[in-house]
């Protein structure tokens, strides 16, 4: 019999992976986008990007430094959300740990252990209990490894593009 607790808390784990893997993919989407558009020379004039292409144009190296710094900010703050719902993952499969332990620990009475009648209640309430422990804990750091996989995905492309469009602004100024 699968206990209640443990499919509420599995649920919340997986709703929070859910939302975490479509800030994901949507980020990823938004990226392709931008490494495409600046490919193409397509990119609206309010990307960040294109922003970043204008100012250097007119800069001194310095001034191009300082911009690429703010521009590795603003890029890499964008994707570090999907990070912290990875972390959230494994605290929830700890949390889901804590309360296992307190329904298991629950079923211990000191005064009724000495009662055979009520050995199979306590057994049946310690082994739910394990069972939400040792399950939320799985569940949350497995999905806790899935999204870090896609965050590590999403960390690369970012990197390219900020080497791609430092690099482009460094040959048109240097041009």
């Amino acid at each position: 019999m699968i206990s209640a607790r443990l499919v509420e808390l599995t649920l919340i784990i997986l709703a929070v992976f859910l939302y975490g893997l479509a800030a994901c993919g949507w980020k990823i989407w938004r990226l392709t986008l931008e490494l495409n558009g600046l490919n193409e020379g397509d990119l609206p004039s309010n990307n960040p990007v294109v922003l970043y292409l204008d100012h250097v144009k007119k800069s001194d190296s310095q001034s191009r430094a300082l911009q690429a710094g703010s521009l590795r900010l603003e890029l890499t703050d964008r994707i570090v959300s999907v990070r912290h719902i990875a972390n959230a993952l494994i605290f929830l499969g700890l949390i889901g740990t804590v309360i296992g332990f307190i329904i298991a620990l629950s079923a211990v009475d000191p005064n009724a252990a000495s009662d055979a009648e009520n050995v199979a209640g306590v057994i049946a309430t310690l082994i739910d209990g394990m069972s939400v422990a040792l399950n939320t804990t799985l569940v949350g750091a497995t999905l806790y490894l899935w999204l870090t996989v896609n965050y590590r995905i999403l960390t690369t492309g970012t990197v390219t593009l900020i080497a791609e469009v430092i690099g482009l602004g460094e040959r048109r100024a240097s041009a």
